[in-house]
């Protein structure tokens, strides 16, 4: 039951009474994700939430050169969109596609609201997950201009412990901003140690 795990994700913090958990398997929606299929493309308006029940998901841009760059991933029991878009309804400048077939349920902008002003526990939750995001993102950008490849793919190894062997290689370098080859010789060289 995808939405039950969901309940529980919100139990693990602020155990939701029996109406709260009646709204939300009413007012989510459970959608299946094959892999390279898109939840958001650049250009659309991003309307919801999504909470990764099985599979991952990756949040990524692609520049001019048509390089792409992953920003985010998000596995079992982990959220992803694309706040800007969501909040200040502009198209997006980002994707969010499955890196393999994936189950999520899915919280609508509208329902969200619904959720704030009724039921202030989804207000404190997803602004902690918010303001938790916003540090691990702020934390992201200081290790990009002050950490070596290296000491990059170890923080990620250590954020994202159960993704390592999950992702290819490609994807976890476009993560770190390196080339699959160096992410090769990283890897090559902490195995030698």
């Amino acid at each position: 039951m995808p939405k039950q795990q969901l309940i529980a994700y919100f139990d693990q913090f602020l155990a939701l009474e029996e109406e709260e958990k009646k709204e939300l398997l009413e007012r989510t929606q459970e959608r299946s994700i094959k892999r390279r299929q898109f939840v958001l493309q650049e250009g659309d308006v991003c309307h919801h939430y999504n909470f990764v029940v099985e599979g991952c998901l990756k949040m990524y841009s692609i520049d001019e050169k048509g390089t792409e760059h992953n920003l985010q991933f998000a596995a079992e029991n982990e959220w992803m969109t694309d706040l800007g878009s969501l909040f200040s309804e502009e198209p997006s400048k980002l994707y969010i596609e499955a890196v393999e077939p994936s189950l999520i349920v899915r919280i609508e902008k509208e329902d969200l609201k619904f959720f704030f002003v009724n039921y202030p526990k989804f207000d404190r939750n997803f602004r902690v997950m918010t303001e938790n995001k916003y540090v691990e993102l702020q934390n992201r950008l200081l290790q990009n201009i002050s950490s070596s490849a290296q000491e990059r793919y170890l923080q990620f190894l250590a954020k994202y412990p159960h993704l390592s062997n999950r992702l290819p290689n490609t994807q976890i370098a476009s993560y770190l901003g390196i080339t699959p080859e160096f992410l090769s010789k990283i890897r090559k060289d902490l195995a030698g140690r």
